[in-house]
């Protein structure tokens, strides 16, 4: 049986005017946030050429992406999967600054599949990267910004976990694997399947095959990072890894951080610090972000790179229900004292819309909860009767 025309394709929505003005209301706020802290505000265009939407990010973004012919060029497509390579293009070529850049963004994406069974095809993604600096301090800065985020959204029971691919490419070089290889492990490893772990690594020679097998089982709090340095290779790159998230450690005192050196998502992207953000609604990841040095070498810039994302209706849809205003029903006449009462009302932030003659509806339904009546020879606001 054909589709009505009026329905959508899988995993697409519209979005009506309660939650609407709820996710609109968050954006405002984060936006203005992410100001305050010195990110300036960027619109890149939804549809790009694919080799730019691409780079740095791997095969598996190109395989997310909606892709077709631009007519004018003859040349391949893609709306996009990600916004960050577009701000990365930005920074690279646009802006083209040699100091510390700040970015922000907001705007949908488009998935040709939907990440998980509850996720939309189109996440309305909002973010913030910092580009130009490779210590640690950039990276504790945007993981402040990250908790600010989650703070002000009203989401409970937040959790940061944190990890380093670093750890991963060291003990990868260790063990002398090929790509296929390393790829095959990186999806053990996510899968937390420690039976197909044991059997990958029994032909790896030590100390790369205890440091490997160790890796599923350090997750938990700081005390973990300890336990890492007791329990994996002595190698420069275990070191530093360690060495920056203890630092991070030390600066979430006021935030607890919990750590899992097993959690590699986006290692094809990352080149550093990586981390998600959990509410306990949700049983997917709200955020991700990390360190990723590595996108702006496509267009000549490999600039130090670091920052987070996260879809602002599933965000928004995790806080509080807050109350919205109802509006104010103003009637129709020609008065200069009722024109100057609903100047006022709507410089306070009220909404007042005019009482159009011929409604069939209830007004109630147009979000109407007050309405403006000339009494005792002035207007009021009263409360809509029923």
């Amino acid at each position: 049986m054909a589709l009505p025309r009026w329905a959508l394709p899988e995993y697409f929505e519209d979005v009506l005017p309660h939650e609407a003005q709820r996710i609109e209301r968050l954006r405002r706020v984060l936006l203005d946030e992410f100001r305050l802290h010195g990110y300036q505000y960027v619109i890149p265009p939804m549809a790009e050429f694919v080799d730019s939407l691409v780079s740095g990010t791997g095969q598996k973004m190109a395989d997310a992406m909606f892709k077709f012919v631009d007519q004018l060029t003859g040349r391949s497509m893609a709306l996009r999967a990600d916004t960050t390579p577009q701000v990365t293009r930005i920074d690279a070529h646009l802006l083209n600054r040699s100091g510390v850049t700040r970015l922000c963004y907001c705007g949908p994406v488009v998935h040709v599949l939907p990440r998980t069974m509850t996720a939309s095809r189109e996440p309305l993604q909002i973010g913030a990267e910092l580009y130009g600096h490779a210590g640690i301090e950039a990276d504790v800065e945007v993981l402040r910004l990250l908790s600010r985020t989650l703070t002000l959204s009203g989401a409970d029971a937040v959790r940061i976990d944190v990890g380093h691919i670093g750890l991963f490419r060291a003990l990868s070089r260790l063990a002398e694997l090929t790509p296929e290889s390393e790829e095959t492990l990186f999806n053990i490893l996510q899968g937390k399947d420690v039976p197909a772990l044991r059997d990958f690594v029994a032909n790896i020679a030590e100390p790369a095959r205890s440091g490997l097998l160790a890796l599923p089982g350090l997750y938990g709090d700081a005390n973990v990072l300890v336990r890492a340095r007791d329990v994996l290779p002595d190698l420069p790159g275990v070191h530093s890894a360690l060495d920056e998230l203890l630092h991070l450690a030390r600066h979430f005192g006021e935030r607890s951080l919990s750590f899992d050196l097993a959690d590699l998502r986006g290692y094809h992207y990352h080149t550093g610090l990586m981390f998600a953000a959990y509410c306990g609604a949700s049983p997917t990841a709200i955020a991700l972000g990390g360190r990723y040095n590595e996108v702006g070498r496509a267009f000549g810039r490999p600039r130090p790179a670091t920052g987070f994302s996260l879809d602002l209706r599933e965000l928004a849809a995790l806080g509080p229900d807050a109350a919205i205003p109802g509006a104010i029903l103003s009637p129709l006449e020609a008065s200069a004292d009722l024109e100057t009462l609903v100047t006022q009302l709507r410089a306070a932030g009220e909404v007042v819309m005019p009482e159009l003659p011929g409604h069939a509806g209830d007004w109630r339904e147009a979000g109407c909860d007050r309405r403006i009546v000339l009494k005792d020879g002035a207007w009021r606001v009263v409360a809509l009767e029923d």
